[in-house]
């Protein structure tokens, strides 16, 4: 039994790639919409923050940023729950249709969660609010480590089709396969957080093909 399982992991870990394959590049502040919250430079306080590059493509993200005290003020998501995360959107087609790749801090132990959100037909928050979330789960997950303040960290993920690896510090930390109906994805990368303080050290992105409107005036700005 032991013998089998190993194999398993092995088959699971060979077809991971060891470190990133997609060529990403650095998303200038200008460059970058924020359709929730606010960012003060490269500072981001506020309790819930999404951002979407407007020039990147959606199959690959980079996210490196130094981390700061919990902010006092928290807010619940709309399920009711009190989450501390901050991670990067791959296809992000609009806020109902996307994928999230997520360094969650809170107790027991930190972990990287992958979830895809499909609501078609739908756009908006308003249409779709929590609906439509599948939480997937990995064929291999590594150790994820405690973002603690003070600390930089960088945190990479990339899509081949339906096959997404993550990396935590450049050590592999999450491979699996998404829904097929991911393949229909068309979006831009970004970012999110929930009730976290942190600097955005940068933030690089797959190159795009044309450029993205920003739908909202709240744009990063230095």
């Amino acid at each position: 039994m032991r013998a089998s399982l190993l194999l398993v992991l092995a088959a699971c870990s060979s077809r991971a790639p060891a470190a990133p394959t997609v060529k990403v590049e650095t998303v200038a502040l200008d460059r970058m919409c924020v359709t929730h919250g606010v960012m003060k430079g490269t500072q981001v306080a506020d309790p819930t923050f999404r951002a979407v590059s407007t020039i990147s493509g959606g199959d690959a993200a980079q996210l490196t940023f130094k981390m700061h005290d919990w902010p006092v003020e928290t807010r619940a998501l709309r399920s009711g729950e009190i989450r501390h995360q901050l991670g990067v959107k791959l296809r992000a087609a609009d806020g109902c249709n996307l994928v999230y790749v997520m360094w969650r801090l809170d107790p027991p132990r930190p972990s990287l969660e992958v979830q895809v959100k499909r609501n078609p037909g739908a756009h908006t928050n308003g249409e779709c609010g929590t609906h439509g979330y599948v939480r997937v789960h990995p064929d291999l997950r590594g150790k994820i480590p405690y973002a603690s303040p003070g600390e930089q960290h960088t945190l990479q993920a990339e899509l081949h089709g339906e096959d997404l690896t993550a990396w935590v510090d450049g050590k592999l930390a999450w491979h699996g396969t998404l829904p097929g109906d991911v393949k229909s994805l068309e979006g831009p990368a970004g970012v999110r957080s929930d009730n976290l303080a942190f600097e955005v050290v940068q933030f690089a992105a797959q190159p795009g093909h044309g450029q993205v409107a920003c739908k909202t005036a709240r744009q990063a700005t230095r």
